[in-house]
């Protein structure tokens, strides 16, 4: 992502796979090391009731694992990209001042 390129943020991954004791999951973007997974939303994709639920189970999932899960929407990137960079950013730091 050009915005993760421009704010000098490295160490993620595209369409990650996650493996837990409760299933396989795919991520948008994450820092894996950090586990800090990065959603984008849209109308589109969360229009189906059943995508909607899967996303819900999948993040808790991803939490009770330990994860940090941040969302934003395409609406987020566009029109606030320093905010979407800043709270990335400050969950990166959380993960690097975390034991």
């Amino acid at each position: 992502m050009t915005l993760l390129h421009q704010a000098g943020l490295l160490g993620w991954q595209l369409d990650v796979e996650v493996v837990l004791p409760t299933g396989r999951y795919r991520l948008d973007l994450a820092f894996v090391h950090e586990r800090i997974a990065v959603e984008v939303d849209g109308w589109a994709w969360h229009s189906d009731v059943e995508r909607f639920r899967a996303d819900r189970r999948r993040q808790n999932a991803l939490v009770l694992a330990g994860w940090t899960v941040l969302r934003f929407t395409w609406d987020d990137l566009t029109n606030r990209p320093e905010q979407v960079v800043a709270q990335i950013q400050a969950a990166l730091a959380g993960a690097a001042n975390s034991p």
